[in-house]
């Protein structure tokens, strides 16, 4: 469990990527790292404890990253179901309509995520990560439209200029696509038991 802050760095270079999550992790105490390449070849370092051990751990790897730091979130009181969504958890309760965000970073999308959970009455469906996304992030809102009409603004707004590729709202999702969303969003996943 990541609380209460939680910090994410993607580097452009797993090489400096490496050498970075290990500044980070010997300069504070975390209660959380983990590390790992994702498409197209690059590395996150996703870190979890308190505030001041967080950002300093943050500061260490951004220093060490320099020019290799692609983007990075800092979420000093980390909504927990932020957390969860990056642990995998998902919501599967249909709702009246379905906000998507997607940004050119993992950073951005966990930061887009924080935001709009924070800001409106909604669910957060999913946080997809990099994989698959040639290194891009997809979060997914649902609830009354109103309210994820306003997530999704308030997610943007969150999302520093050049990072947001697109965001939409969706009314009355299809019962079909609903089941497809809420099942999984990777297409091979999608395709078992055909």
């Amino acid at each position: 469990m990541i609380e209460p802050a939680l910090a994410l760095i993607d580097f452009s270079s797993i090489a400096v990527g490496i050498e970075s999550a290990d500044a980070m992790v010997k300069r504070a105490q975390l209660e959380v790292i983990r590390t790992g390449t994702v498409q197209p070849g690059r590395y996150l370092v996703l870190i979890g404890g308190t505030v001041a051990e967080v950002q300093e751990s943050l500061a260490s790897g951004r220093q060490v990253g320099g020019e290799s730091v692609l983007d990075h979130v800092f979420l000093p009181h980390v909504h927990p179901d932020v957390v969860a969504a990056i642990g995998g958890a998902r919501t599967e309760q249909p709702r009246d309509a379905m906000g998507v965000i997607e940004t050119t970073t993992v950073a951005a999308a966990i930061h887009a995520a924080d935001a709009g959970i924070k800001g409106a009455e909604v669910r957060l469906l999913e946080i997809r990560m990099a994989d698959g996304l040639g290194g891009k992030g997809i979060v997914l809102y649902s609830g009354l439209v109103a309210d994820v009409e306003a997530a999704v603004e308030i997610g943007c707004e969150a999302v520093r200029p050049g990072l947001l590729v697109r965001k939409v709202v969706i009314s009355q999702l299809h019962p079909e696509i609903w089941g497809n969303l809420s099942a999984a969003t990777r297409f091979g996943s999608r395709l078992e038991g055909l």
